[in-house]
């Protein structure tokens, strides 16, 4: 018998798959980089990284922090995925396998917990909306957030106009001397075509006024109520939308543990 040892050689990595893979990982890459860009400049501007403690001085929540968990999750996973990919590192495809799998089961979880504790939900999407009213003037991302919402869906404050007593410039107390005592931010009045310059005042005093004549200058539903019927007509997109995503990571995560079997065959 000869002593010789045969060296298999393991099948060769598609260049197609490869530079696929890469391909799809740079803009992911490069997304991520942007949103984490766009949210350590957004910090920079408020001052934040010149003083780290003013973090604790936010009263609400900092849509800054989306962009940046965002930014900073697709930035290291698109990072590990095009230079796995790139390089055929098997660590790093394991390793945004792995990620993107634990992504995936996490998104399912969310959804069947959603499903199962919606009353909960609503309860904490009502504590959260009205924790963001008490702190609507401290960051201006967070007013342009509440004011975003309050405008699309047409309502204002968690359950209706009178949640905004919860903030110290609109509540109705006689011991507040702000001009927007008893009124609410102008996102929450209904807009005139005619209007070609928005009326920033618009919600002043209005909520001195009963409720039936309130409905004519603000919304009066809240935008709990409205996300809620939001989410039931629009369903079909929702789901659509969440089940497409799934789909894409499942087949690129197919794709990477592929590629992985093949890499380490081929080494």
């Amino acid at each position: 018998m000869s002593g010789k040892h045969h060296h298999f050689k393991g099948p060769e990595v598609s260049c197609c798959v490869k530079y696929f893979l890469f391909g799809f990982n740079i803009i992911f890459w490069l997304l991520g980089a942007a949103f984490l860009a766009i949210g350590l400049w957004a910090w920079a501007e408020k001052g934040v990284l010149s003083n780290i403690s003013s973090i604790t001085d936010l009263g609400g929540f900092d849509p800054v922090w989306l962009f940046i968990v965002v930014g900073g999750v697709m930035f290291i996973l698109g990072f590990a995925g095009c230079i796995g990919a790139l390089r055929e590192n098997t660590f790093l495809l394991k390793f945004f396998s792995v990620f993107l799998g634990l992504i995936f089961f996490l998104e399912l979880t969310a959804g069947i917990l959603a499903f199962v504790f919606k009353d909960w939900i609503k309860d904490q999407l009502n504590f959260f909306i009205n924790n963001n009213v008490k702190a609507y003037r401290d960051d201006i991302d967070l007013q342009n957030l509440i004011d975003f919402a309050q405008e699309y869906w047409s309502c204002c404050g968690a359950h209706g106009p009178n949640d905004w007593n919860l903030n110290i410039y609109f509540n109705c107390t006689e011991a507040n001397p702000s001009r927007e005592r008893c009124g609410v931010p102008f996102s929450c009045c209904v807009k005139d075509p005619a209007e070609d310059v928005l009326n920033t005042q618009c919600g002043y005093d209005v909520r001195l006024k009963v409720e039936l004549d309130q409905q004519s200058f603000i919304y009066t539903k809240g935008c709990v109520g409205q996300f809620e019927k939001w989410l039931q007509d629009n369903l079909i997109v929702v789901a659509g939308v969440f089940v497409g995503i799934a789909l894409l990571q499942v087949n690129v995560c197919i794709q990477f543990k592929s590629c992985i079997y093949i890499f380490w065959q081929y080494l």
